[in-house]
């Protein structure tokens, strides 16, 4: 029999292979990302192994029958497996016809092989938002609950519903309207450079820090991922004032790295940007994600970054974290 922590036994256990990932395997874990009903572009290893060097990775495959069930993006350091540490979610990646049962078996094999393997003492788990999903696709929140899991961190998001759209509020459209009496253009574009100082200005003036990707690490993303990331730009007199990276997937656009000048700034550029892309560009995906507005694991709201993002309708979406003790 099988065993989920404090549960009485609830099936008997089928054969389910583990694999570790290895670069032998590239081939048929991005296929397997390309198909699956919870996965984005990333999972693709052109994506994770970006920072490589930076993680020991722990990715697991798991099979019944050689068949490919699921994939866990997944590393390891000093006994705590993570689901990744690189991403901004990424817990199990899952077939189409994978159901709630295996889930749990997943869940216990997957535990069971941490430990004996890694010598593994915990597991933080990042689940994929549900919008990213082509389906319903959240029975691994049913078995964190069954495995005794804890939620470690919740951080607020917002994201608009394109086929529910909340209007956007009065300061919002008062700024819009500024903007267009300023002479500003929008644009796809791929000035990096220009947009990296505008960033890295602003977060360190705001906030001490520096952008989580370099110049050189988001220049390499996009080069290998032309089709998902995207640079739009605020222009005045051709100069680049404000811009926002764009993740696409198939059903998000997610919306990170907003940032403005002081000119763009007094110009209302990032107002006018944002209308521009929900007007001309992004009007047809299920949901715009303006990302998160929370720090340390959530347990910090800015309230100033959210009342921005709601002015233009997006409601609140959970990225969470939660904690196995294995």
């Amino acid at each position: 029999m099988c065993y989920l922590r404090n549960v009485v036994p609830y099936y008997i256990c089928k054969k389910m292979d583990v694999v570790r990932y290895n670069e032998g395997f590239r081939g048929e874990w991005d296929a397997f990302v390309s198909s699956a009903k919870n996965s984005t572009f990333l999972f693709l290893r052109d994506y994770m192994d970006y920072h490589a060097d930076r993680f020991t990775d722990a990715s697991l495959m798991f099979y019944e029958g050689g068949s490919l069930r699921a994939l866990l993006p997944a590393n390891i350091c000093e006994g705590v497996v993570a689901s990744h540490g690189g991403l901004t979610y990424g817990g199990f990646i899952l077939s189409d016809d994978v159901r709630g049962a295996e889930v749990l078996e997943l869940f216990e094999v997957a535990m069971l092989w941490m430990k004996s393997e890694l010598s593994a003492v915990r597991w933080l788990y990042k689940p994929v938002p549900q919008i990213y999903s082509r389906v319903p696709s959240q029975e691994d929140l049913y078995a964190l609950f069954r495995v005794g899991a804890q939620l470690s961190a919740r951080s607020l998001s917002s994201a608009v519903n394109n086929d529910a759209r909340v209007a956007f509020t009065q300061l919002r459209r008062r700024k819009i309207a500024k903007a267009a009496k300023m002479d500003l253009t929008y644009s796809l574009c791929d000035d990096y450079s220009s947009y990296w100082t505008i960033l890295s200005g602003v977060l360190a003036s705001a906030h001490g820090c520096r952008p989580v990707h370099s110049l050189d690490e988001m220049q390499l993303l996009a080069s290998r991922f032309p089709d998902n990331i995207k640079l739009y730009g605020a222009f005045a007199g051709g100069r680049m004032v404000a811009g926002c990276i764009v993740y696409e997937t198939r059903y998000v656009a997610h919306i990170q790295y907003i940032a403005a000048s002081d000119e763009g700034k007094a110009a209302g550029a990032l107002d006018g940007l944002f209308d521009y892309l929900f007007r001309e560009v992004y009007y047809k995906v299920d949901y715009v994600d303006f990302g998160i507005s929370t720090e340390d694991g959530g347990r910090l709201l800015n309230e100033g970054l959210l009342f921005q993002k709601e002015g233009f309708g997006a409601r609140g979406v959970v990225y969470d974290m939660y904690e196995i003790v294995l």
